[in-house]
C-alpha cells in the first residue's frame, strides 16, 4: 500500500513539471480578439495581452514645444487573468481594462515646466539713427492640473489624444507702449547755404552731436557740454561769426545756426528753457527773438519737464538743418510768435576816400524785438501767451568809399569787380545765413 502511494505522488509530481497542473483554456475559446483554446493560463494571459498592446494606439500630448507620445509609459489594468480562468468551452469574451500612467505626477509636472515660458518686455533702443523696437514676447502658464486630469480621464475612457492645457498672458511692457512713448513732440528746421562748404560742415558736425540725446523726465540739456568747445581740435573748421557788431572768420562758424535751430524744436516740444541769448545782430534764418547764441560765456540750455523721457534727433543735409523731439504727447500745441516793437536807425555812414563810390558795408537797421510761447490746447483754444525774451539787436553802420570830388566816370579807371563787392553780395552780408555766425 506504501508502495502505491508513493508511485501515485511522482506520477502527479511529472504531470504538475509537464505543466498541466498550471490549469489550461477550454477549446474553441477566444478572448480579446485571439483564439487560446488549449492554452495554458500563463500563455493565454500573455497571447492576450500582445494582441492588445498591438492594437492599442499610444497616447499623444499636443503640446506648443513639440508632441509627447506615451506608449511604453502606459500599464494597462484588465481583467485577463480572470477571464482565461473562467472562459467555458466554446466562448468568445472581450477585455474590458484601462491604462495606467506610471509617475503621472512627475512626468507631468516636467512636461508643464518644459512648455511654460516668461513674458518679456518690448525693448527700444535710440541713437543718431533713431528707433529700433524689439517686440515683446508674451508668456505662456501651463494648467498642472487640469492636464493630471484631463490624462487620466482619456487614459481610462481609452482616448487617443490630449491637449496641453495653455494659456498666454502679456508682459508689462508692450511695443504698442513704447512707440506710444517714443511720438514725436515737435520738429523745427532751418535753411543754409550747402555750398559754402566750412559753415554747412560746422552746422552738421553740431547737429550730429546732438543727435541721440536722450533726456530723462526733469534732466537739463547743455548745447556746449553736448557738442563741446568750437575749436580745429574738435573738427571745427573757420567761417564767418559775428564778433561785437562786426562778421569776421571765426572757428566754428555756423553752430549758432544749430543752436537756434534747436531751440526753435525745444520750445515747440514743451521743454522749459532756462538760458538763450540773442545775437548782437538780427539774423536771417529766424525771426527776431527766437534766435539762440551760443559761445564760449553764453549757452543754451532747457529741461525736461515731463515725466517721462524725451527723445533728440538731428540731422544737417541739403542745406536744411532740422531737429525733432519725441516723447508721449501731453495733448498740447506749442508755437512761437514774434513781435517787433521798434526799429534802430543806423548811424551815418563811414565814408573813407578812393577810386569811386563804393558800398564796402550795407547799412541794417537795428530791432527791439520779443518773442512768446503759444500754448494750445488739445481744441484749439489758447491756454497761455508768455514772454521767452525780450532783445535790442544793433544797427549796422554802413561803410562806403568816394571818388575825389570833381572826377567823373569817364575819368576813372575801368572798374575791377572783387568778390564779395557786388550790391547782391553786399546785401547778403546783412541777411544771408551763410554769412553770419
Amino acid at each position: 500500500m506504501r508502495t502505491r502511494t508513493i508511485a501515485l505522488l511522482l506520477a502527479a509530481g511529472s504531470l504538475l513539471s509537464c505543466g498541466w497542473g498550471q490549469g489550461r483554456v477550454p477549446k474553441d475559446v477566444t478572448i480579446g480578439g485571439e483564439s487560446v483554446g488549449g492554452l495554458s493560463y500563463t500563455e493565454a494571459e500573455e497571447r492576450v495581452r500582445a494582441r492588445i498592446r498591438r492594437e492599442t494606439e499610444p497616447l499623444v500630448i499636443h503640446a506648443p514645444e513639440g508632441d509627447l507620445t506615451l506608449f511604453d509609459e502606459l500599464s494597462p489594468t484588465d481583467d485577463i487573468s480572470r477571464l482565461v480562468r473562467t472562459a467555458k468551452r466554446g466562448a468568445t469574451v472581450s477585455v474590458s481594462g484601462s491604462r495606467t500612467l506610471a509617475d503621472a505626477e512627475s512626468l507631468l509636472l516636467g512636461l508643464c515646466e518644459r512648455n511654460a515660458r516668461p513674458a518679456k518686455n518690448a525693448a527700444v533702443s535710440f541713437s543718431a539713427e533713431g528707433f529700433v523696437y524689439t517686440p515683446e514676447i508674451f508668456g505662456r502658464a501651463c494648467n498642472y492640473r487640469k492636464l493630471l486630469f484631463d490624462v487620466l480621464g482619456a487614459l481610462e475612457r481609452g482616448e487617443r489624444e490630449v491637449v496641453l492645457p495653455t494659456r498666454a498672458y502679456a508682459p508689462e511692457v508692450t511695443e504698442r507702449d513704447l512707440r506710444a512713448a517714443t511720438r514725436p513732440l515737435s520738429e523745427f528746421s532751418t535753411r543754409f547755404d550747402a555750398g559754402n562748404a566750412p559753415r554747412a560742415h560746422n552746422i552738421a558736425l553740431a547737429a550730429s552731436r546732438v543727435s541721440g540725446t536722450v533726456l530723462g523726465a526733469g534732466e537739463s540739456f547743455s548745447f556746449n557740454q553736448t557738442v563741446g568747445k568750437r575749436t580745429e581740435e574738435n573738427g571745427f573748421r573757420v567761417a564767418a561769426v559775428i564778433l561785437d557788431g562786426e562778421f569776421v572768420p571765426g572757428v566754428g562758424g555756423g553752430v549758432c545756426q544749430a543752436s537756434t535751430t534747436l531751440f526753435g524744436a525745444a520750445l515747440r516740444a514743451g521743454m522749459e528753457i532756462e538760458e538763450s541769448h540773442a545775437h548782437s545782430l538780427s539774423v536771417g534764418y529766424v525771426p527776431p527773438s527766437l534766435d539762440a547764441m551760443v559761445s564760449e560765456g553764453s549757452d543754451l540750455r532747457f529741461f525736461n519737464p515731463y515725466d517721462f523721457p524725451v527723445y533728440l534727433l538731428g540731422s544737417a543735409k541739403g542745406g536744411e538743418v532740422r531737429f525733432s523731439f519725441f516723447g508721449m504727447p501731453d495733448g498740447k500745441r506749442y508755437e512761437t510768435e514774434s513781435v517787433v516793437l521798434g526799429v534802430i536807425s543806423p548811424p551815418p555812414p563811414l565814408i573813407e576816400e578812393g577810386e569811386e563810390d563804393r558800398i564796402l558795408r550795407a547799412e541794417k537797421k537795428g530791432i527791439v524785438s520779443e518773442s512768446y510761447r503759444l500754448t494750445y490746447a488739445s481744441d484749439g483754444r489758447l491756454i497761455s501767451r508768455k514772454r521767452i525774451r525780450k532783445d535790442r539787436y544793433a544797427a549796422v553802420r554802413g561803410k562806403e568809399t568816394r571818388a575825389p570830388a570833381g572826377e567823373t566816370e569817364e575819368d576813372l579807371p575801368p572798374k575791377e569787380e572783387k568778390e564779395g563787392a557786388s550790391p547782391e553780395n553786399r546785401e547778403e552780408i546783412g541777411r544771408l545765413p551763410p554769412k553770419i555766425g
